[in-house]
Protein backbone atom coordinates (compact mmCIF):
# COMPACT_ATOMS: atom_id res chain seq x y z
CA UNK A 1 0.00 0.00 0.00
CA UNK A 2 1.17 3.54 -0.70
CA UNK A 3 2.93 4.96 2.36
CA UNK A 4 1.08 8.30 2.18
CA UNK A 5 -2.27 6.51 2.15
CA UNK A 6 -1.25 4.37 5.11
CA UNK A 7 -0.07 7.41 7.08
CA UNK A 8 -3.33 9.20 6.37
CA UNK A 9 -5.30 6.21 7.63
CA UNK A 10 -3.27 6.06 10.84
CA UNK A 11 -3.91 9.75 11.47
CA UNK A 12 -7.59 9.28 10.69
CA UNK A 13 -7.73 6.42 13.16
CA UNK A 14 -6.18 8.56 15.89
CA UNK A 15 -8.70 11.31 15.17
CA UNK A 16 -11.62 8.88 15.32
CA UNK A 17 -10.35 7.45 18.61
CA UNK A 18 -10.19 10.95 20.07
CA UNK A 19 -13.73 11.66 18.92
CA UNK A 20 -14.91 8.39 20.45
CA UNK A 21 -13.40 9.32 23.82
CA UNK A 22 -15.02 12.73 23.63
CA UNK A 23 -18.35 11.07 22.90
CA UNK A 24 -18.00 8.79 25.94
CA UNK A 25 -17.60 11.82 28.16
CA UNK A 26 -20.75 13.42 26.80
CA UNK A 27 -24.43 12.76 27.50
CA UNK A 28 -25.23 13.40 23.82
CA UNK A 29 -25.71 9.98 22.20
CA UNK A 30 -26.87 11.31 18.82
CA UNK A 31 -25.29 10.16 15.56
CA UNK A 32 -24.94 11.92 12.24
CA UNK A 33 -27.97 11.82 9.92
CA UNK A 34 -28.49 8.64 7.98
CA UNK A 35 -27.30 5.92 10.34
CA UNK A 36 -24.82 4.75 12.91
CA UNK A 37 -21.65 5.75 11.12
CA UNK A 38 -19.98 6.83 7.89
CA UNK A 39 -20.52 9.88 5.72
CA UNK A 40 -24.16 10.98 5.97
CA UNK A 41 -24.33 11.16 2.17
CA UNK A 42 -23.65 7.42 1.87
CA UNK A 43 -24.53 5.91 5.25
CA UNK A 44 -28.07 4.87 4.20
CA UNK A 45 -26.76 2.78 1.32
CA UNK A 46 -26.65 -0.99 1.74
CA UNK A 47 -26.05 -3.94 -0.55
CA UNK A 48 -23.39 -5.44 -2.79
CA UNK A 49 -21.74 -4.33 -6.03
CA UNK A 50 -19.69 -6.64 -8.23
CA UNK A 51 -17.37 -5.34 -10.92
CA UNK A 52 -14.52 -6.50 -13.11
CA UNK A 53 -12.31 -5.16 -15.85
CA UNK A 54 -9.15 -3.15 -16.46
CA UNK A 55 -6.07 -3.98 -14.41
CA UNK A 56 -4.52 -0.60 -15.34
CA UNK A 57 -6.52 1.34 -12.65
CA UNK A 58 -6.83 -1.60 -10.22
CA UNK A 59 -4.57 -0.11 -7.51
CA UNK A 60 -6.66 3.07 -7.56
CA UNK A 61 -10.02 1.31 -7.53
CA UNK A 62 -8.99 -0.95 -4.64
CA UNK A 63 -7.95 2.09 -2.60
CA UNK A 64 -11.23 3.89 -3.32
CA UNK A 65 -13.20 0.75 -2.37
CA UNK A 66 -11.27 0.49 0.90
CA UNK A 67 -11.94 4.13 1.76
CA UNK A 68 -15.59 3.84 0.73
CA UNK A 69 -16.09 1.29 3.53
CA UNK A 70 -15.68 4.11 6.03
CA UNK A 71 -18.41 6.15 4.34
CA UNK A 72 -20.84 3.32 3.56
CA UNK A 73 -20.32 0.58 6.12
CA UNK A 74 -23.24 -1.48 4.81
CA UNK A 75 -22.03 -1.68 1.21
CA UNK A 76 -19.66 -4.31 -0.17
CA UNK A 77 -17.89 -3.50 -3.43
CA UNK A 78 -15.63 -6.03 -5.17
CA UNK A 79 -13.55 -5.27 -8.26
CA UNK A 80 -11.79 -8.13 -10.05
CA UNK A 81 -8.96 -6.99 -12.33
CA UNK A 82 -9.63 -9.36 -15.24
CA UNK A 83 -8.47 -7.02 -18.00
CA UNK A 84 -10.66 -4.68 -20.02
CA UNK A 85 -11.72 -7.29 -22.58
CA UNK A 86 -13.06 -9.76 -20.02
CA UNK A 87 -14.65 -6.96 -17.99
CA UNK A 88 -16.63 -5.69 -20.97
CA UNK A 89 -17.69 -9.24 -21.82
CA UNK A 90 -18.87 -9.94 -18.26
CA UNK A 91 -20.72 -6.62 -18.18
CA UNK A 92 -22.48 -7.49 -21.44
CA UNK A 93 -23.46 -10.89 -20.00
CA UNK A 94 -24.91 -9.28 -16.87
CA UNK A 95 -22.38 -10.96 -14.57
CA UNK A 96 -21.20 -7.67 -13.03
CA UNK A 97 -22.87 -4.40 -12.09
CA UNK A 98 -20.24 -2.25 -13.79
CA UNK A 99 -16.94 -2.75 -15.59
CA UNK A 100 -13.63 -0.95 -15.80
CA UNK A 101 -12.16 -0.40 -19.25
CA UNK A 102 -9.26 1.51 -20.75
CA UNK A 103 -10.60 0.98 -24.27
CA UNK A 104 -13.88 1.96 -25.85
CA UNK A 105 -16.66 -0.56 -26.38
CA UNK A 106 -16.78 -2.28 -29.78
CA UNK A 107 -19.55 -4.33 -31.41
CA UNK A 108 -17.54 -7.49 -30.72
CA UNK A 109 -17.50 -6.84 -26.95
CA UNK A 110 -21.06 -8.11 -26.51
CA UNK A 111 -22.37 -4.85 -25.03
CA UNK A 112 -25.51 -3.47 -26.68
CA UNK A 113 -25.15 0.04 -28.07
CA UNK A 114 -27.20 2.56 -26.09
CA UNK A 115 -27.38 0.31 -23.02
CA UNK A 116 -24.40 1.82 -21.22
CA UNK A 117 -22.69 5.06 -20.25
CA UNK A 118 -18.99 5.95 -20.04
CA UNK A 119 -17.88 7.45 -16.72
CA UNK A 120 -14.28 8.76 -16.85
CA UNK A 121 -12.43 8.13 -13.58
CA UNK A 122 -8.69 8.91 -13.70
CA UNK A 123 -5.78 8.84 -16.16
CA UNK A 124 -2.19 7.64 -15.93
CA UNK A 125 0.93 7.25 -18.01
CA UNK A 126 1.75 3.91 -19.61
CA UNK A 127 5.45 3.47 -18.98
CA UNK A 128 7.93 1.79 -21.28
CA UNK A 129 9.70 -0.12 -18.53
CA UNK A 130 13.05 -1.79 -19.14
CA UNK A 131 15.68 -3.95 -17.46
CA UNK A 132 19.10 -3.42 -19.01
CA UNK A 133 22.17 -4.08 -16.89
CA UNK A 134 24.43 -1.03 -16.75
CA UNK A 135 21.84 1.36 -18.24
CA UNK A 136 19.72 3.52 -15.94
CA UNK A 137 18.45 6.17 -18.36
CA UNK A 138 16.94 5.57 -21.78
CA UNK A 139 15.29 7.74 -24.43
CA UNK A 140 13.11 6.34 -27.20
CA UNK A 141 11.41 7.95 -30.17
CA UNK A 142 8.05 6.52 -31.29
CA UNK A 143 9.63 5.09 -34.45
CA UNK A 144 12.31 3.28 -32.46
CA UNK A 145 9.69 2.09 -29.99
CA UNK A 146 7.61 0.65 -32.83
CA UNK A 147 10.62 -1.21 -34.24
CA UNK A 148 11.42 -2.65 -30.80
CA UNK A 149 7.91 -3.93 -30.10
CA UNK A 150 7.40 -5.49 -33.52
CA UNK A 151 10.81 -7.22 -33.16
CA UNK A 152 12.55 -5.35 -35.99
CA UNK A 153 15.26 -4.39 -33.49
CA UNK A 154 17.03 -7.42 -32.03
CA UNK A 155 19.73 -6.00 -29.73
CA UNK A 156 20.04 -2.98 -27.48
CA UNK A 157 23.05 -1.58 -29.37
CA UNK A 158 20.98 -1.16 -32.54
CA UNK A 159 21.74 2.01 -34.50
CA UNK A 160 18.21 3.40 -33.99
CA UNK A 161 18.46 3.12 -30.18
CA UNK A 162 21.96 4.63 -30.27
CA UNK A 163 20.64 7.59 -32.27
CA UNK A 164 18.05 8.28 -29.55
CA UNK A 165 20.70 8.01 -26.81
CA UNK A 166 23.88 9.87 -27.83
CA UNK A 167 26.77 9.27 -25.46
CA UNK A 168 25.14 6.27 -23.76
CA UNK A 169 27.09 3.00 -23.86
CA UNK A 170 24.54 0.39 -24.91
CA UNK A 171 25.26 -3.35 -24.62
CA UNK A 172 24.65 -5.95 -27.33
CA UNK A 173 22.13 -7.68 -25.05
CA UNK A 174 19.21 -9.26 -26.94
CA UNK A 175 15.91 -7.36 -26.69
CA UNK A 176 13.12 -9.32 -24.97
CA UNK A 177 9.70 -7.77 -25.60
CA UNK A 178 7.06 -8.31 -22.90
CA UNK A 179 3.39 -7.69 -23.71
CA UNK A 180 -0.05 -8.50 -22.35
CA UNK A 181 -1.31 -12.03 -22.98
CA UNK A 182 -4.90 -11.13 -22.09
CA UNK A 183 -7.35 -8.76 -23.78
CA UNK A 184 -6.20 -5.43 -22.45
CA UNK A 185 -7.10 -1.76 -22.60
CA UNK A 186 -3.46 -1.02 -21.81
CA UNK A 187 -2.51 -2.86 -25.01
CA UNK A 188 -5.23 -0.97 -26.86
CA UNK A 189 -3.91 2.41 -25.75
CA UNK A 190 -0.25 1.50 -26.26
CA UNK A 191 -0.80 0.19 -29.79
CA UNK A 192 -3.17 3.05 -30.61
CA UNK A 193 -0.38 5.43 -29.61
CA UNK A 194 2.12 3.66 -31.88
CA UNK A 195 -0.42 3.68 -34.72
CA UNK A 196 -0.67 7.46 -34.42
CA UNK A 197 2.86 8.49 -33.44
CA UNK A 198 4.77 5.99 -35.60
CA UNK A 199 2.48 5.81 -38.61
CA UNK A 200 4.30 4.17 -41.49
CA UNK A 201 6.61 2.27 -39.13
CA UNK A 202 4.19 0.41 -36.85
CA UNK A 203 2.71 -2.57 -38.67
CA UNK A 204 0.75 -4.51 -36.01
CA UNK A 205 -2.34 -2.30 -35.83
CA UNK A 206 -4.16 -1.55 -32.58
CA UNK A 207 -6.65 -3.25 -30.29
CA UNK A 208 -7.12 -5.03 -26.98
CA UNK A 209 -5.01 -7.80 -28.56
CA UNK A 210 -2.65 -7.78 -31.55
CA UNK A 211 -0.62 -10.51 -33.27
CA UNK A 212 2.71 -10.10 -31.50
CA UNK A 213 5.83 -11.68 -33.06
CA UNK A 214 6.60 -15.22 -31.91
CA UNK A 215 9.84 -14.10 -30.24
CA UNK A 216 7.99 -11.94 -27.69
CA UNK A 217 6.73 -12.97 -24.23
CA UNK A 218 3.21 -12.51 -22.85
CA UNK A 219 2.27 -11.77 -19.25
CA UNK A 220 -1.18 -11.66 -17.66
CA UNK A 221 -2.28 -8.20 -16.49
CA UNK A 222 0.07 -5.29 -15.92
CA UNK A 223 1.67 -7.16 -13.02
CA UNK A 224 2.54 -10.09 -15.28
CA UNK A 225 4.32 -7.85 -17.79
CA UNK A 226 6.11 -6.07 -14.94
CA UNK A 227 7.36 -9.40 -13.56
CA UNK A 228 8.79 -10.46 -16.93
CA UNK A 229 10.67 -7.17 -17.20
CA UNK A 230 11.89 -7.36 -13.60
CA UNK A 231 13.21 -10.90 -13.99
CA UNK A 232 14.80 -10.64 -17.46
CA UNK A 233 17.92 -8.70 -18.42
CA UNK A 234 17.25 -7.03 -21.77
CA UNK A 235 13.48 -7.00 -21.30
CA UNK A 236 11.18 -4.11 -22.18
CA UNK A 237 7.42 -3.87 -21.70
CA UNK A 238 4.52 -1.46 -21.36
CA UNK A 239 3.23 -1.15 -17.77
CA UNK A 240 1.10 1.37 -15.90
CA UNK A 241 3.08 3.75 -13.67
CA UNK A 242 1.70 2.40 -10.38
CA UNK A 243 2.69 -1.22 -11.10
CA UNK A 244 6.02 -0.18 -12.64
CA UNK A 245 6.97 1.74 -9.51
CA UNK A 246 5.69 -1.00 -7.20
CA UNK A 247 7.91 -3.50 -9.03
CA UNK A 248 10.93 -1.18 -8.92
CA UNK A 249 11.29 -0.87 -12.68
CA UNK A 250 13.17 1.74 -14.68
CA UNK A 251 11.26 3.49 -17.46
CA UNK A 252 12.24 5.33 -20.61
CA UNK A 253 11.65 8.94 -21.56
CA UNK A 254 9.51 9.00 -24.72
CA UNK A 255 9.79 11.61 -27.48
CA UNK A 256 6.53 13.54 -27.65
CA UNK A 257 4.74 15.35 -30.46
CA UNK A 258 6.73 18.53 -29.76
CA UNK A 259 10.04 16.65 -30.10
CA UNK A 260 10.82 16.57 -26.37
CA UNK A 261 11.82 13.44 -24.45
CA UNK A 262 9.47 13.27 -21.46
CA UNK A 263 9.45 10.81 -18.57
CA UNK A 264 6.16 9.26 -17.35
CA UNK A 265 5.03 11.56 -14.53
CA UNK A 266 1.68 12.79 -13.27
CA UNK A 267 2.58 16.33 -14.35
CA UNK A 268 3.20 15.03 -17.86
CA UNK A 269 -0.10 13.16 -17.71
CA UNK A 270 -1.99 16.28 -16.65
CA UNK A 271 -0.37 18.20 -19.51
CA UNK A 272 -1.60 15.49 -21.88
CA UNK A 273 -5.14 15.70 -20.51
CA UNK A 274 -5.29 19.43 -21.10
CA UNK A 275 -5.02 18.89 -24.84
CA UNK A 276 -7.60 16.10 -25.07
CA UNK A 277 -10.92 16.60 -26.87
CA UNK A 278 -13.93 15.28 -24.93
CA UNK A 279 -16.65 13.60 -27.00
CA UNK A 280 -20.37 13.94 -26.20
CA UNK A 281 -20.40 10.45 -24.62
CA UNK A 282 -17.40 11.53 -22.42
CA UNK A 283 -14.93 9.29 -24.20
CA UNK A 284 -11.62 11.03 -24.88
CA UNK A 285 -8.14 10.28 -26.15
CA UNK A 286 -5.09 12.07 -24.68
CA UNK A 287 -2.59 9.83 -26.54
CA UNK A 288 0.14 11.65 -28.50
CA UNK A 289 -1.17 15.02 -27.32
CA UNK A 290 0.67 18.22 -28.22
CA UNK A 291 2.57 20.17 -25.59
CA UNK A 292 6.25 20.44 -24.69
CA UNK A 293 5.74 18.80 -21.27
CA UNK A 294 3.01 16.31 -22.27
CA UNK A 295 3.85 12.65 -21.76
CA UNK A 296 2.72 11.07 -25.04
CA UNK A 297 1.48 7.67 -23.80
CA UNK A 298 -1.14 9.06 -21.42
CA UNK A 299 -4.09 6.70 -21.11
CA UNK A 300 -7.64 7.38 -19.93
CA UNK A 301 -9.71 4.83 -18.06
CA UNK A 302 -13.47 4.54 -17.66
CA UNK A 303 -16.17 2.72 -15.78
CA UNK A 304 -19.09 1.59 -17.92
CA UNK A 305 -22.50 1.41 -16.27
CA UNK A 306 -26.00 0.51 -17.38
CA UNK A 307 -28.29 3.31 -18.46
CA UNK A 308 -31.03 1.48 -16.52
CA UNK A 309 -30.66 -1.25 -13.91
CA UNK A 310 -34.33 -2.18 -13.57
CA UNK A 311 -33.75 -2.02 -9.82
CA UNK A 312 -33.92 1.31 -7.99
CA UNK A 313 -31.82 0.12 -5.04
CA UNK A 314 -29.06 -1.21 -7.30
CA UNK A 315 -29.02 2.00 -9.32
CA UNK A 316 -28.64 4.06 -6.14
CA UNK A 317 -25.74 1.85 -5.02
CA UNK A 318 -23.93 2.30 -8.32
CA UNK A 319 -24.56 6.05 -8.29
CA UNK A 320 -23.45 6.36 -4.67
CA UNK A 321 -20.16 4.55 -5.24
CA UNK A 322 -19.36 6.50 -8.40
CA UNK A 323 -20.16 9.84 -6.76
CA UNK A 324 -17.79 8.91 -3.94
CA UNK A 325 -15.11 7.97 -6.47
CA UNK A 326 -15.54 11.24 -8.38
CA UNK A 327 -15.49 13.37 -5.22
CA UNK A 328 -13.55 11.99 -2.23
CA UNK A 329 -11.89 9.36 -4.42
CA UNK A 330 -10.21 11.92 -6.68
CA UNK A 331 -8.16 13.08 -3.71
CA UNK A 332 -6.58 9.61 -3.51
CA UNK A 333 -5.47 9.51 -7.13
CA UNK A 334 -2.07 11.20 -6.96
CA UNK A 335 -1.08 9.20 -3.89
CA UNK A 336 -1.37 6.04 -6.00
CA UNK A 337 0.28 7.48 -9.14
CA UNK A 338 -2.87 8.38 -11.06
CA UNK A 339 -3.91 11.80 -12.33
CA UNK A 340 -7.32 13.07 -11.18
CA UNK A 341 -9.78 14.38 -13.74
CA UNK A 342 -9.67 18.07 -14.65
CA UNK A 343 -12.48 19.94 -12.86
CA UNK A 344 -14.56 20.42 -16.00
CA UNK A 345 -14.45 16.72 -16.90
CA UNK A 346 -15.21 15.71 -13.32
CA UNK A 347 -18.41 17.79 -13.40
CA UNK A 348 -19.44 16.18 -16.68
CA UNK A 349 -18.77 12.74 -15.20
CA UNK A 350 -20.96 13.51 -12.18
CA UNK A 351 -23.74 14.65 -14.52
CA UNK A 352 -23.32 11.37 -16.41
CA UNK A 353 -23.79 9.41 -13.17
CA UNK A 354 -27.05 11.28 -12.52
CA UNK A 355 -28.42 9.84 -15.79
CA UNK A 356 -28.40 6.28 -14.39
CA UNK A 357 -31.96 4.99 -14.00
CA UNK A 358 -33.40 2.42 -11.60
Amino acid sequence: MNRNVLSRRVLAGVALAALALTGCASNDNSTEPGGSGGDSAYANLSGELKASGASFPDAYYQEVIEEFKGAAANVTVTYNATGSGTGKKQFGEGLVDFAGTDSLVKDTDGVTAGSFLYVPTVAAPITVSFNLQGVDKLQLSPETLAKIFQADIKTWDDAAIKADNPGVELPSTPVVVAHRSDGSGTTNNFTKYLDAAAAGTWKLGSGDTVNWPASTQGGEKNTGVAQIVQQTNGAVGYVDLSDAKATGLKFAAIKNKDGQFVEPTLDGTTAGLEGAEIAADLSYNPLNAAGATAYPITAPTFIIVKTSYGDAAKAELVKGFLKYLLNDGQELAKEIDFAPLPASLKEKALAQVDKIQG
